[in-house]
């Protein structure tokens, strides 16, 4: 039998659609801005290697970045973190830039020394460069609440990590690539094939390059996963140099490096996230021989 509608049953079905709407588009809404930008996800990478010394097998290393402090990322939320890198016991600590969202017009900088410095990490703590570090006349300010948190802030500089004098693996740092003086030679350039070699670059898509010279694994920040993703779409809005390799693991050119892209912790533009949680990375170092 046909089924007929009634005005009056079209009306209350329309309304139904509309509620239902209103109600996803709530609920969306609210878990874009209170709800997933205070996840945070452990993702953990195992990196194997012939060229990692024995020495260093099963060390740990803790990638963080992009907190953007100042938008809707506070001080309280940063000391939640730190305690929960240190109940991780990572032997190293890396920070890929983008500590405070506008540098020149957070409130209260000198507050984060203290909490930075908590961070634990035997080997060692590195930090490079994000664009939002030199953008807002931050260059100086960045360089200060790092240097005095404990890390050494790696501006095209190469450092060699050795352990029990028994080998040893390089972690290197390039100055930021939209806003900052990147020297390619003078620091990738310098890197020995047969040694085991960690990159620190803020925007992931320089992996194309980087990989042309003895990088085994580049680590990035920058794109925060696209900060927000459509199902079956990707990434909404994707920053320049972070379009291309937006989120998770890689290997690029003829080499096959590595490259991990992490999605960041805080926001900027706007302080939404959906689809892109918030994550820390926890790399354990294999040594094949």
């Amino acid at each position: 039998m046909k089924k007929t509608y009634t005005r009056r049953s079209f009306l209350k079905g329309l309304f139904s659609i509309s509620l239902g709407t209103i109600l996803t588009t709530s609920f969306g809404y609210t878990y874009a801005k209170y709800i997933e930008p205070r996840r945070l996800q452990v993702v953990r990478q195992t990196i194997q290697s012939a060229s990692i010394p024995n020495s260093f097998h099963n060390i740990r290393i803790l990638q963080f970045s992009d907190t953007h402090l100042g938008l809707s990322y506070d001080l309280l939320q940063l000391d939640h973190l730190i305690d929960r890198i240190n109940k991780l016991e990572p032997d190293i600590v890396l920070f890929t830039g983008d500590l405070m969202d506008i540098p020149n017009e957070y409130p209260n900088p000198n507050q984060i020394v203290p909490i930075l410095k908590r961070i634990k990490a035997p080997i060692g703590k590195y930090a490079i460069y994000g664009n939002h570090d030199h953008g807002g006349y931050g260059t100086e300010l960045y360089k200060e609440i790092i240097e005095k948190s404990g890390f050494h802030l790696l501006v095209n500089e190469v450092v060699k990590l050795e352990l029990e004098n028994a080998g040893y693996i390089h972690i290197c740092g390039l100055d930021d690539v939209m806003l900052g003086d990147p020297q390619y030679e003078q620091t990738l350039g310098v890197l020995d094939e047969n040694t085991f070699s960690i990159a620190l670059i803020h925007e992931p898509d320089v992996a194309v390059k980087a990989a042309t010279f003895p990088v085994d694994l580049q680590i990035s920040g920058h794109s925060h996963g696209g900060q927000i993703q459509i199902p079956f779409f990707g990434p909404l809005i994707t920053p320049p140099f972070g379009t291309v390799y937006p989120e998770g693991l890689y290997e690029v050119g003829e080499s096959k490096m590595k490259l991990y892209v992490n999605r960041g912790i805080g926001t900027t533009r706007i302080p939404f996230r959906f689809l892109a949680t918030p994550e820390i990375t926890l790399f354990t170092l294999r040594s094949q021989s």
